[in-house]
């Protein structure tokens, strides 16, 4: 069953659970997958890689609202946004420890032979595609930072 097939069948169990946030967290999901969808040169088709990319960009979003509603005090409209992000972060790969992203970069570090920081590009452009859905760029781009200086 692909991602965006779950996606819709849990909408129904969370429409008859009366799960308002899971609800709507998963309403959003669909909706971008639609637009994904009907995109131009999209063929009608959504690939589960394109379905976690949107999912993980709309997690992102949500956790820079909640991030931007607790600096100016509205703890309801955060907490809110927390909660979508929990749910759609149930339909992402399993993210890597801190440990293991440490591991797989000193990996593709030793394979693309970078030596300085001035080589961070050949590494961020190899492991950003090796670990899409695991990890995000923000922490992979500060171990590799650390790990190559």
């Amino acid at each position: 069953m692909s991602l965006f097939d779950t996606v819709s069948a849990d909408i129904q169990a969370a429409m008859k659970a009366r799960e308002k946030v899971r609800l709507e967290a998963l309403r959003g999901a669909k909706k971008e997958f639609l637009e994904a969808r009907t995109a131009p040169g999209a063929n009608g088709e959504l690939s589960d890689d394109q379905a976690v990319k949107i999912l993980m960009k709309m997690v992102k979003q949500r956790k820079e609202s909640a991030r931007i509603y607790q600096e100016n005090n509205r703890a309801e409209l955060a907490d809110n946004e927390l909660a979508e992000a929990a749910v759609l972060e149930e339909y992402l790969p399993k993210q890597l420890s801190p440990e293991e992203l440490e591991k797989e970069l000193r990996a593709i570090i030793a394979e693309t032979g970078a030596s300085s920081a001035k080589e961070m590009g050949k590494v961020m452009g190899v492991a950003t595609k090796r670990l899409a859905g695991r990890a995000d760029g923000r922490s992979i781009q500060a171990v590799v930072k650390q790990l190559l200086q």
